[in-house]
């Protein structure tokens, strides 16, 4: 049996389980654990449990310490070389005339890796890039391609709602989002109106979808023939949530049925 903690990473980052090597914690706590090819600094997101042998999949690394107002003080300088490395990288690429678009760098806590995220069309060779990059920063260069929701991601905004993107607020992972989420929820099928900064369709389009889809069970789609009290017509809107259908009769009057007891 392990006793492990969930540790974050970065804001919005993946949550990955780490032994707890005896310590305690307590949540939103700063610790500094294993990672790969060197430390990194992450925050405390649950309490202690106690986890079998079978249920860990893979290695588990451990938290070294509890980071201390040096290791906080040392992440705020990473972060403020950044911005440094970033204007050094794209000039590189400019240099190299590489197709690719520079979205945004990450320093490990120990200074002795550096990420680099890109974006672009086609599969760009960097290991020229590379090599320089590592020449002028003494660290080992990562370079990852990305798509624009992962772009949107790093960058964070607001989306339509006024609220900040739910990307880079507490989503781990990326849902596929059709455009079937969009029409049974009944909402405008316009572009400008159901796309996030990223121009892919809004991740919140799956968060009631699940609801939408249970409570359309037994309801007639749009265009449907039924038959009334007051005879036949077509169905010219459902209403989902009331589980209602607005029906227009064939002398053009209209009419409410309601499938709030029907399956």
């Amino acid at each position: 049996m392990f006793e492990v903690v969930q540790v974050k990473l970065r804001e919005a980052g993946k949550i990955e389980r780490y032994s707890a090597s005896g310590m305690s914690f307590t949540v939103d706590e700063y610790v500094i654990v294993e990672a790969d090819r060197g430390l990194e600094c992450g925050q405390v997101v649950s309490d202690i449990e106690v986890v079998l042998d079978k249920d860990i999949k893979q290695p588990l690394l451990k938290v070294i310490r509890k980071a201390t107002q040096g290791d906080l003080y040392q992440i705020e300088k990473n972060k403020k070389r950044i911005e440094d490395i970033v204007a050094t990288c794209e000039k590189k690429i400019e240099e190299y005339k590489l197709d690719m678009k520079l979205v945004d760098a990450k320093y490990s806590f120990d200074r002795s890796k550096i990420i680099f995220y890109f974006t672009a069309e086609d599969r760009v060779d960097f290991r020229d890039l590379v090599k320089d990059l590592a020449k002028i920063f003494k660290a080992r260069i990562e370079l990852k391609q990305i798509g624009v929701r992962d772009e949107a991601k790093l960058l964070d905004g607001f989306g339509p709602c006024g609220r900040r993107l739910c990307c880079a607020k507490f989503l781990k992972k990326f849902e596929p989002i059709t455009i079937k989420m969009a029409k049974e929820q009944n909402l405008p099928l316009n572009p400008t109106k159901i796309s996030g900064c990223c121009g892919r369709l809004m991740c919140c389009l799956g968060y009631e979808y699940g609801t939408y889809k249970k409570l359309m069970k037994g309801m007639p789609k749009e265009g449907h023939i039924i038959k009334t009290k007051q005879g036949k017509g077509k169905i010219i809107s459902v209403n989902a949530l009331k589980r209602e259908a607005v029906v227009e009769l064939d002398d053009g009057r209209q009419t409410t049925v309601s499938y709030e007891n029907k399956e």
